[in-house]
This record gives structure tokens, sequence and C-alpha cells, in this order.
């Protein structure tokens, strides 16, 4: 019935549920007590209500923002609590006391307050808001950026201000109690004088030499670091807070780029998501202004996503614009329609040009480049199980998807099985069940099944541990474990020092990356990989969520992976390591084959998974593995040559499209050189047109 309720009301928790409740029927108690009257109830109940509100604020809960949908937000709330107060008072019999008269003009003057005090947090956040924000992008020396105000005036200030009627109400319940008419105006000045104070604190952050240059000046700063940093590869993104990750994954290629780099992002909560690069960042989310930058000297724009305001950047004629993607799998979005607009499309191997001619969307074959995937890198390859450890298998499912398609994932209807036949195999193994993060989050049969899952693991594991069969070196895990503090602790320092800013503007100014810094987390990331996995014993099942340690690291630990249709498949291939993915829909071996070519060249289960066996055999006895030849085969089709590696051929592709552009820019100026009477401008009218006429804006608040 709980859970019915949480569910219903969309809070968190039980105690979140709580708190709603007792905020919601503590205003009729107020009522109630300010009608018989009864002072020390109404306190009581005042306190509880503050104290609910308070906690739900904090927690950020959906139900605080419905209520402000009803009319029913956070000042309505102080307000009736303060109408309450006075009804109080007049059932006192005080209507006749100056005390009363007091009350009344404090909870006027005090929402006068309210509309100053919101108007100035309003224009300061307005006016601190610059056009872009950047990261790796020097414009301290180019323009003058203030400080942010304090974190304390800004942050939640909403909250803050009404709570400074605590001051007024105390007071008066006291002076109503004790009958002493000077607490009373004691709470009423600090009330009002506060509020007042609070009002003046926030003028100087409004005006002068407080507030940022306006959009021009700033505008023409990231002008003139462009111009100096002439970038030449440009990577491009927009998307949701939740796609960020489309973009990280490619944060380490442009890193290793022979070119200089940038980072366009069209969002700011993508900016906000953005995991620490080296590399410059512009997040640009007024497309008139993208379209006025000064862009002219890149010549290969890479697009990791198909959305409709790529097409702010695909205007541009100058630069050659290439479809990179976010993962190489035989899902549709991996043959988009859309792909169209590109000069051209990179794919990881062969098998992802043949899936573009077999899906027949318009893409030509001439226009596809096979680059490899630059990001596989940190992917070990398999030598077989050390001797005297236990294989361990990654049972690494993908999320339910928002089509309801069942052979989306394998956790709904297999992932049970599978798991209760890992942990029960003999000879035995190590199971590391690692869900994808979206898991749940359509679908409550797959969140449920994914409980069921993290349970059967959790139980595996606690009575493996009390397995006299199954011993470790308790010494050398405790010494990982203090090594793992060690490292996270620092880990956190550098990572508190490098996100010490105050808003936007100030992360703007002061966001160039320290590379001493930016090295040292990379090489302790490294070292926090190796200790997470040895301060546990080998033998041990985990459940492992959240961003560290990463699939790739699952990958190098792992001796076989169960998957499903995902990039995932694909990612593994490149180990070389035995896998199996479920036919969860049903399709049968053969169709299910011909239909997804990462699969090829894997155990392929039933929801059953009574196949499971072939993949344990493989991983125990390698040199009797009947799918080894087929999988450096598939991973050659898939994934491309080992040689050149896949950065070489990555930046080798960058350098070949960059010349074509530059000979497509050079003819264009000669052909219009050519011709008489051109009116003067034109020809360098693009890609930086300063001055958009009606209709192209038009067009750029249609995409």
């Amino acid at each position: 019935m709980i859970s019915t309720a949480i569910r219903v009301a969309r809070v968190g928790s039980a105690a979140e549920l709580a708190a709603a409740a007792l905020m919601i029927l503590g205003f009729p108690c107020l009522m109630l007590a300010a009608l018989i009257p009864n002072a020390y109830a109404f306190a009581a109940v005042a306190v509880v209500t503050y104290l609910a509100d308070h906690y739900l604020h904090r927690k950020g809960s959906y139900l605080i923002n419905r209520l402000s949908k009803v009319r029913a937000g956070l000042s309505i709330r102080f307000l009736i609590r303060q109408l309450l107060l006075i009804l109080l008072l007049a059932r006192m019999s005080l209507a006749d006391n100056r005390i009363f008269y007091g009350a009344i003009a404090c909870f006027i003057a005090f929402y006068g307050l309210q509309a100053p005090h919101g108007a100035l947090v309003t224009l300061i956040r307005s006016r601190r808001r610059m056009p872009v924000a950047t990261r790796n992008v020097d414009l301290k020396s180019r323009i003058r950026i203030p400080d942010a105000p304090p974190k304390g005036l800004l942050h939640r200030s909403a909250e803050k201000m009404l709570h400074l009627d605590l001051f007024a109400v105390a007071c008066l319940l006291v002076s109503a109690l004790a009958g002493s008419a000077a607490v009373g105006y004691a709470g009423v000045i600090a009330t009002v004088g506060l509020g007042c104070l609070y009002v003046l604190l926030l003028l100087p952050y409004a005006r002068g030499r407080k507030v940022p240059p306006n959009a021009d000046v700033v505008l023409a700063a990231v002008d003139d670091w462009l111009a100096a940093y002439r970038p030449e590869t440009v990577l491009y993104f927009s998307g949701a807070k939740n796609s960020a990750y489309q973009v990280n994954m490619w944060l380490e290629t442009m890193e290793q780029l022979d070119t200089r780099p940038l980072i366009i992002l069209r969002e700011r909560v993508i900016l906000s998501s953005l995991a620490p690069t080296t590399v410059p960042v512009i997040c640009v989310p007024g497309g008139v202004h993208l379209m006025n930058m000064d862009l002219s000297s890149v010549r290969v724009a890479l697009y990791a996503a198909n959305v409709g305001k790529n097409i702010h950047l695909l205007r541009v004629p100058t630069m050659k614009h290439v479809f990179i993607g976010h993962g190489d799998s035989d899902k549709l979005a991996s043959v988009n329609p859309y792909s169209k607009v590109y000069d051209e499309v990179w794919t990881a191997g062969r098998a992802g040009r043949d899936r573009y001619a077999i899906a027949d969307v318009g893409v030509r074959d001439e226009d596809i480049a096979e680059v490899g995937r630059p990001q596989l890198a940190p992917i070990q390859t398999w030598q077989g199980v050390p001797g005297g450890r236990i294989p361990t298998v990654l049972y690494a499912p993908t999320w339910e998807g928002w089509d309801g398609n069942p052979g989306n994932t394998s956790i709904v209807l297999a992932g049970e099985n599978i798991v209760k036949k890992l942990v029960a195999a003999d000879p035995p193994v190590r199971v590391l069940y690692k869900p994808h993060p979206f898991t749940g989050t359509v679908s409550k049969e797959a969140g449920a099944a994914h409980q069921r899952v993290t349970a059967l693991v959790e139980q595996a594991a606690a009575a493996r541990a009390s397995d006299s069969r199954f011993t470790g070196d308790s010494a050398a895990q405790e010494r990982a474990k203090a090594e793992l503090a060690r490292i996270t602790a620092r880990l956190t320092e550098l990572a508190g020092v490098a996100g010490e800013t105050g808003d936007e503007a100030e992360a703007t100014r002061d966001g160039v990356v320290d590379v001493a810094r930016h090295e040292e987390m990379a090489r302790l990331r490294g070292e926090w990989n190796d200790a997470y996995w040895r301060s546990f014993p080998p033998f041990e099942h985990r459940v492992i969520t959240g961003a560290e340690p990463r699939l790739y690291d699952c990958f190098n630990v792992s001796d076989a992976m169960v998957s499903d249709i995902s990039s995932v498949v694909s990612d593994f291939i490149a180990s070389g390591k035995p896998y199996a993915v479920t036919d969860s829909a049903g399709l049968g071996v053969e169709e299910f084959k011909r239909q997804n070519t990462a699969v090829r060249a894997a155990t392929i289960l039933s929801n059953s998974a009574a196949e499971l066996g072939g993949l344990l055999d493989a991983v125990r006895d390698p040199e009797a593995d009947p799918l080894a030849e087929e999988r450096k085969e598939l991973k050659r089709y898939l994934l491309g040559p080992d040689e050149p590696k896949s950065i070489d051929q990555f930046n080798g592709a960058v350098a070949d499209l960059a010349l074509k552009a530059e000979a497509r820019n050079v003819g264009q100026e000669s052909r219009t050189g050519a011709v008489e009477g051109r009116p003067a401008g034109l020809t360098n009218a693009l890609p930086s047109q300063r001055v958009a006429s009606a209709g192209e804006t038009d067009e750029v608040n249609a995409g």
C-alpha cells in the first residue's frame, strides 16, 4: 500500500511521503489550533509544517512542483500560515492590542519585500547568463567577467527569504503566550529588517562592474579567441541531459587528433554533464549566435547524434560534415536515413558499410569511410584464464527501450535464468552483473526483474563468502581497500578543486583545465580501478552500478560476457573473448544471426539459458572453442583491422576530408572571383554571416 502511495504521489521514498502528508495535513491542523484557540498546539504544528516543507524542498520533491501548479506554491503556504497566526491572535482576544496591528503591518511589509527580492534575483541570474559558455577557452584575458554573488544569496533564494518570517512568527507566539509585547515587536523588526538587508545585499550584483559584459562583447571575445586558435576539426553535439555519454565517449579521441580540435555544444545541461577534457569547448544555445560565429578555419565537423539542431552547422559549406555516431550496432538507429545529409558517414568496419547498403536509405557507398573505433583502445585482448583463477563471466544486459519490443533486453524474460545457471555452474565461475543505467525507467517489469537479478547475485555472493572452499588473501584485500580509500580521497580533492566555480559565467572565466591536474586524475583513475578489483576476493560475485568501474574495465577482468543486441556486444568483440547473446524475442538461431551481424560468432541463448554450457566450455578450454576463428573474422569485419591503429585511421580520415574541404573552398574562391561585378562582401559571407536576415532567423527557430 505504501509503495502504491509513493508511486501515485511520485515521491522518492517513504520518508518523503510521510513529510508530504505531514505538510498537507498540517495546515488544517493549524487552522483548528487557531480557532480553538491553542497557541501551544499552533506552535507545535507550525514547526512540523516548516520542517516538512524544508525537507521536501531539499529533496527536490515532485510534489512541491505540483503544488505550485495548483496555486499552493511556497509563498502561498507561508502566507496561509501567517494569516492563520493573525487568526490565532484575534481568537486570543488580542485584536485590540497594538501587537496585533504590528503583526499585520509586518506581514504586509514582508510580502512587499518579496517583489524587489524576486526581481533582483531574476535580474542577476539573467545578466550573468552569457550567450555562450565555455571550457578551456581563454576569455579571461579578453573580457572582464566579475565574480559570482556568494552562493548563499542566490541558492534557493525564495525559500531563504520566506523563512525570515520565522523570527516574527516565533516571537509573536511567545508574545501571545507571555503577554510581552516587546518580544513580539523584536520579532517583527527582525523579520522586516533582515528582509530589507537581503534586498540591499543583492543590489550591487545587479548593476555596475559586478555585471558581466553584454552579448555582443562576449561574442566578439569568442570570435577573437577563435581567430587566434583557428580550430580545424569540430565535434558538434546537441541532446538531452541523459545523452551526455554520447559526446563524452569521443573526448579522448578529440584529445588525440593531429588537428586543432574544438567541441561545440548546444545545451547548457550537456556542458554541466561533460566529462573533464583538455579540448576547448563552446556551448552556444542560440542558433543565430552559432551561425554568426567565426568558424572559417574549420574544415571537418563531426556529429555524434542525428538531431534537428545539426542543421545550424550543416548549412555551412566551407567544412565537410561527418556522422560518426555514438556506438556501432545492428539497431535501426545505426542506419538512420537522416545520415544522407552528411558528406561522409564513418563506420568502424566493413559491417557498417554493408549495413547501409542493405538498409538502402540513400547513403552512397563512396560516402562511407571505415575508421575503426578509437574508443576501444583500452580493451585488452584475451590470453585465456590465468592458472588458479576462477573464470569471470560478465552479465551486461541492455535496457528495455521505448518501444516495448521483447527483443530489446534479456533482463525480463531470461535474466534470472542466466544468473541462476551462472552462480550454480560447476566448476564454478564468478558473476559480475552490470545493468544498463536506464533499466527500469520505462518498464516496471524490467525494473522488478533487475531487482530480482540483483538479489540473486547478492545471495550467491553471501553463500560463497561462507563456503570454506573459497578463500582469499584478507590482508592483501585490506591493503587494497586502504589504497582505494586514499585514491578516492585524492580524486575527490582534485575534483573539488576543479569544480570550485560560482556559476556558469565564473566557470567560463576560470574553466581552463589544469593539464597537470587532469593528467594526475587520469593516472589515479587507473590506479583506482586496479585497487578496486584487488579489494575483494577474485571469486566474489558482484553487482556493479554507477560510473565506476567503467564497462571497459569490466570487460578486461572478465573472461566471457552475456549481453543483448547493443553496441556493448560490438565493443566486447574487440577483446576476442567468448560471448553469448540472448534471443529474447524467440526468432530462432538462424534468423537471429541473419538479422544481427554482431552475434554471428556468439553462443545464442534462448530465454531458458539452456545453451549457456557452451559458453562456459569455451572459457574453460579455449583450445576446444569452436567459435574462436569466427570471432577473429567477425572482429575484423565489425571493427576493422588491428593495424594501423584505429586512432591513426581516424586521423587519416580527418586529414583526407580536410583536404577535400580545402580543395572545394579554393575552387569556390576561384569561381566567385571570376564573376565580374559581384557585390563586395558576398564572397566571404560564409560561414560567419554577421547579420542574419529575417528569413534566416525564421529558419533557425524552425530547426
